[in-house]
């Protein structure tokens, strides 16, 4: 399946290395991740940024020629390959620092088809997980009403649903059935999500 053939999407559109709004929400969408990620594979917070750019950098080139294959997995891992890659490249420029980049990168451009570099990684799994949800929460309360969501937020926190329920006046039954509505509103907001980031 080419991306062409789907409804118009990011994917579609981050094809076109011109098109600066594209390429800004899929910084906005994805740059969070990459940096966290980054943070897991012990950079700091100013050498994850750098990642973060380089992956922008070599995804605009190689974009414009890729196209989506489910063979060839999914969105999720080709922009893990990178991720993974940019992060040991970034550690082996700091470690052999009297070889190029151009050097660098012969050693680890790997087509993310190929089953041995696309191995998984659960720390990326989890972040990727983690980073859906966070997109998720953020659309739900800027369209749910922030009595509820702010119910579900404590839950989130940890607070027990009893003590939830005398903090904001409700009954345990409420707080319940609350937990139970986001819970699933979150669920089908995920996976829209990851339907529109794989181009269907």
């Amino acid at each position: 399946m080419d991306w062409t053939t789907t409804h118009p999407s990011l994917l579609d559109r981050i094809r076109d290395p011109a098109d600066a709004h594209a390429w800004r929400e899929f910084d906005r969408s994805y740059g969070e991740l990459i940096v966290r990620y980054a943070r897991t594979r012990g950079l700091q917070h100013a050498d994850a940024e750098e990642v973060r750019q380089a992956v922008l950098v070599n995804l605009s080139r190689a974009m414009p020629g890729f196209q989506y294959s489910p063979l060839k997995g999914r969105f999720r891992s080709y922009l893990g390959t990178a991720v993974r890659n940019a992060v040991s490249r970034f550690h082996r420029r700091k470690t052999c620092p009297g070889i190029g980049e151009g050097a660098l990168s012969l050693l680890d451009d790997v087509d993310p088809a190929d089953p041995v570099s696309n191995e998984p990684d659960a720390q990326w799994e989890r972040e990727w997980t983690h980073h859906h949800c966070r997109l998720a929460l953020a659309s739900l309360r800027r369209t749910h009403d922030s009595g509820s969501v702010r119910v579900f937020e404590r839950l989130l926190a940890g607070q027990e649903p009893a003590a939830v329920a005398t903090e904001m006046g409700m009954t345990l039954d409420a707080v319940l059935k609350v937990r139970q509505r986001i819970r699933a509103r979150l669920r089908e907001i995920v996976a829209q999500q990851v339907r529109e980031e794989d181009g269907g």
